[in-house]
């Protein structure tokens, strides 16, 4: 149902907004714009407001409950829920990067745990993860038929994102050498480059880099502009970055000079 109208007042709007979050628990941008028959930009400050307020708590891409997330990143089951058709559309590109028999290294996140089901049908893949959603997905195919690809798991400290980080986790990547890794973000930006709100996670990426041999970043278009607490990588250090084609012309642009190779992949809206 819509509520096309566009003299709702701020009020009238906020109201809406968290009468959503408390029935499903998480809101989109997206989605409470075409609810509301306003602009994403106008959500956005509500959401602002709402979160200065402490009504709620913001996220890539919407909101959650406060129920939902005590950190500045949600949990790995909050995240899933947002953008599931950008990421759907990253993951088959990042996939299609994929060589058989090559040495694949995955971060946690929920991009690369959709990346990580599209790699179950490449023939003779080694897969390294500090990811234990990854992991779970791995191992399941394993259980299930020959021929799934063969599974390392770093070890180390889990976070609210299900990533195993710190000193185990950053000594075996140490010791490793893959041939791609593929690494999510919690923001990227023209001058502060690859960011996590996670000191840890920041740290433990920072070794999925020094790895490779090359390096791939799947990101979807709310990523952009965001800056975690962290840095981890510069943006020509990436050598190919995987988004959605819901990244503003201005971002590509940036984009597509700093990094190696720049693949926008389309997303279904229909």
């Amino acid at each position: 149902m819509t509520v096309a109208d566009q003299g709702l007042l701020a009020p009238q709007r906020r109201a809406l907004i968290m009468e959503s979050v408390a029935r499903h628990g998480a809101v989109r941008v997206v989605e409470l714009a075409a609810q509301m028959g306003v602009s994403g930009m106008t959500v956005r400050r509500d959401l602002d407001a709402l979160a200065r307020e402490g009504a709620l708590a913001k996220v890539h891409g919407g909101a959650v409950a406060l129920g939902e997330t005590r950190a500045d990143e949600p949990g790995f089951e909050v995240k899933s829920s947002l953008e599931s058709g950008a990421k759907a559309a990253i993951a088959d590109a990042a996939a299609a990067l994929v060589r058989p028999g090559s040495v694949i290294a995955l971060s946690g996140g929920t991009t690369t745990h959709a990346v990580a089901e599209r790699l179950l049908e490449v023939p003779q893949l080694t897969i390294v993860t500090n990811s234990l959603a990854v992991a779970g997905v791995l191992s399941a195919a394993a259980a299930q038929r020959a021929g799934s690809p063969v599974l390392l798991l770093t070890g180390g400290t889990p976070t609210r994102s299900a990533a195993l980080v710190g000193a185990i986790a950053d000594q075996v990547l140490a010791s490793l050498h893959v041939d791609l890794s593929i690494l999510g973000a919690h923001g990227v930006s023209e001058r502060a480059g690859l960011t996590s709100p996670n000191l840890a996670e920041a740290q433990t990426n920072r070794a999925l880099i020094a790895c490779a041999h090359r390096v791939a970043v799947v990101a979807d278009h709310t990523k952009w502009g965001t800056v975690g607490l962290s840095g981890f990588a510069r943006l020509d250090e990436v050598d190919c970055f995987v988004t959605d084609d819901g990244l503003p012309a201005q971002a590509r642009a940036v984009l597509a000079e700093a990094v190696g190779e720049l693949v926008v992949a389309p997303v279904s809206r229909g």
